[in-house]
């Protein structure tokens, strides 16, 4: 059953809430373990391995299903998926709660991130097909880019609440009452969808996307913050070689998960590389700022995240902003300037000191956020209006997937620039009379530095301090250079790729 055409109503507009609260539930999860991580390793005491998979099982499996689940909803039905992913996450959320080891955490999460995979391209996917004014759908677009962010922010926030007053497990039965109040009202608000082909459904190739993904979001993302080793180094190329194969797949395929006829249509392969480079640059800083605001700043990361909400006074404005201007002003022209906007933001960080008042990191997170977002929530409403709407669900979830790369990536480049000149600046500079475990524990990371510090006595801990937090502010500065250069890039790459496409009509 499709929805009807032509202006939506109270009950669509009603129904977007319904769609926007496991967005938020989702973005959250990603970060409501920051303040747990202690907790847990206490009660549970995994090892340092167990340890990383219980952070990040959740979002492996998360963008390694994304486009399965995607292709998998066109089919069965998106409210129906939608439905069967709240079900999962809210078992899997009890399970997460009440892990008695590692193990157990370590399935659940995995758990969560198959049931969230389900959830994503459902929500985008059944927008498509509750609002087909293109001005209606894109302001619940930008309502649902702002939702995306702000989860992102709040994740952590309302995880170090919950631990102020309860046990580490009530971080996971934050998503059951929202999870189910979504399974009470879909039925009721949201229009179900499926598409009408009916051939068989692509098993090898959903295997050899989750065998792509993995490889490569595991390697990027262990890369970025543990530096170099063996085993992540060598998955980047295999899960190169095995997207190689997914494509091949999908070209051979007489029902793929994904129609490669889709990147032929400008609007939807330019929305695609946009949205990567978007979410490189947002997602790469983000490392930057929470550093700067707990170890530079000295801030515990319960306050650190509170004044990260900030910054998305500027996200929802650009989102305004953005969706106001996106009937009068051609695409091309309004992604070319939020990325200039975004390099503004990098500009302003190129002046954050140790010593600079809060308020000029705070001034430039916000301007680089609200660039990039304003930018992506275009991307979103391009990617789910360029692709035929029995296909819907697929591209929603290729963009999804390409947010996850995308924020690897800036996670991994932009951190490794700031590391190296981290590293190069204490060079010969520490204090003498350390001896080498360390000195090479401060020379690792600025964490590593205040550690150390804080056994030092008097003034060489000062020291130390002093020296530590101004090579990470001049990481940070070239780090920020580098992402200036990208979003400029960036700004003429979306001028380019997007300057044959017209305003979206106002109606």
């Amino acid at each position: 059953m499709t929805a009807t055409t032509g202006r939506a109503g109270r009950r669509e507009w009603i129904g977007l809430v319904v769609l926007l609260l496991p967005t938020l539930v989702l973005t959250m999860d990603m970060g409501v373990l920051f303040f747990a991580v202690p907790y847990i390793s206490t009660t549970l005491a995994p090892s340092g391995t167990e340890q990383l998979w219980i952070m990040d099982m959740y979002s492996f499996l998360l963008a390694g299903l994304l486009i399965t689940m995607g292709a998998l909803g066109d089919r069965i039905g998106r409210r129906r998926l939608l439905m069967i992913g709240a079900t999962g996450f809210i078992g899997a959320s009890v399970l997460a709660a009440y892990a008695d080891g590692a193990g157990q955490l370590i399935a659940a999460r995995a758990l969560l991130g198959a049931a969230g995979a389900t959830v994503m391209p459902s929500t985008l996917a059944l927008i498509r097909n509750m609002f087909h004014d293109p001005k209606q759908r894109q302001i619940a677009l930008g309502a649902w880019g702002g939702v995306l962010t702000t989860g992102a922010t709040l994740g952590p926030v309302a995880g170090g609440l919950l631990l102020d007053h309860f046990w580490w497990g009530s971080a996971f039965l934050l998503a059951v009452p929202v999870m189910a109040l979504v399974l009470l009202a879909a039925p009721a608000l949201l229009p179900e969808y499926r598409s009408p082909q009916h051939g068989r459904f692509d098993l090898s190739g959903a295997a050899l996307s989750l065998a792509a993904v993995l490889p490569l979001v595991y390697g990027v993302k262990t890369l970025a913050v543990d530096g170099w080793s063996l085993l992540p180094a060598l998955a980047v190329p295999v899960g190169l070689l095995l997207a190689g194969a997914f494509y091949w797949r999908q070209r051979t395929a007489a029902q793929p998960l994904l129609d490669l006829s889709l990147f032929r249509i400008r609007a939807f392969s330019g929305a695609i590389s946009v949205n990567t480079v978007a979410m490189f640059a947002m997602m790469g800083f983000t490392l930057f700022t929470s550093q700067y605001l707990q170890l530079v700043k000295g801030m515990s990361p319960l306050t650190a995240s509170l004044w990260s909400l900030v910054p998305s006074v500027g996200v929802g404005a650009a989102v305004g902003v953005s969706s106001a201007l996106a009937g009068k002003v051609r695409p091309a022209v309004l992604m070319a300037g939020g990325f200039l906007v975004g390099a503004a933001g990098f500009g302003m960080m190129t002046q954050v000191g140790a010593d600079s008042p809060l308020a000029l990191i705070l001034t430039a997170a916000g301007v680089l956020a609200a660039g990039t977002v304003g930018t992506m929530t275009l991307t979103a409403e391009m990617v789910v209006s360029a692709a035929p709407v029995e296909q819907a669900g697929a591209a929603s979830a290729t963009s999804e997937t390409a947010v996850e790369l995308g924020s690897s990536l800036g996670i991994a480049l932009l951190g490794a620039a700031g590391a190296a000149v981290y590293r190069s600046r204490l060079d010969g500079a520490l204090p003498a009379g350390l001896d080498d475990t360390a000195a090479h524990t401060a020379q690792d990371t600025l964490g590593g530095a205040v550690t150390v510090a804080a056994h030092l006595p008097g003034r060489i801990g000062t020291d130390l301090l002093d020296t530590a937090r101004a090579a990470f502010t001049d990481g940070l500065h070239v780090a920020a250079v580098v992402g200036l250069l990208f979003a400029v890039a960036a700004s003429l790459l979306a001028y380019r790729l997007m300057r044959h496409l017209p305003a979206r009509p106002a109606v």
